[in-house]
């Protein structure tokens, strides 16, 4: 029975080494982005809401430089919103991981990297916010991923390094009030990609 099973295990490794992604390639990459941003300051009583999470969208493409060990750049357009409460806080922004990656076995690989990222634009229950501290800001990606010939899927994390706040005036809560978003990012992303 164990030779069984370790001839089963050593078959499938096989296999899986010969439909794993070999080589650089460049392709088109998207997906789902699980995410939420920092807290929400309402100024005058400076009480804090933490946000829900929900579910945006990605689309990219990227590169891919080197086998077991590799070099990932990614150009990418991402939409992301967040609630805090009743109140949506909605984020487009240019997202470039720069990934060092290292193959495991097979199609299973592990990376990580700095993510730069520039903020096209906020908005806040129908309000534009211009006033973002840094449109450019750094993150850290990091993740696992399988490669089957072209195709590849990706789970990530990645968590902005520094608080980047968004300020609006919310005539809601008093006349002239000054409320603040964190606009840090902090998310779980799910990609599929196609090499070309």
């Amino acid at each position: 029975m164990q030779k069984l099973i370790m001839s089963t295990f050593l078959l499938t490794l096989f296999c899986l080494n010969v439909n794993a992604q070999e080589g650089s390639a460049f392709g088109l990459k998207g997906g789902l982005n699980y995410s939420s941003n920092g807290d929400y300051f309402e100024s005058i009583s400076e009480n804090s809401k933490n946000p829900d999470r929900n579910i945006g969208y990605h689309l990219g493409v990227f590169g891919k430089f080197g086998d077991d060990l590799y070099l990932r750049p990614e150009l990418i357009y991402t939409a992301t919103k967040s609630e805090y409460d009743s109140s949506e806080f909605s984020i487009k922004k240019i997202d470039a991981p720069i990934l060092v990656g290292i193959t495991i076995i097979g199609p299973i690989s592990v990376f990580a990297g700095p993510s730069f990222q520039y903020i096209l634009d906020t908005e806040f229950n129908g309000i534009n916010i211009e006033n973002v501290e840094d449109d450019f800001s750094v993150g850290l990606n990091f993740g696992i991923g399988l490669s089957f010939n072209k195709i590849g899927i990706d789970l990530r994390y990645e968590r902005g390094f520094s608080k980047n706040e968004a300020t609006f005036i919310d005539n809601n809560i008093g006349e002239g009030a000054i409320s603040r978003i964190d606009t840090r990012p902090d998310q779980l992303i799910l990609s599929l990609s196609i090499a070309l």
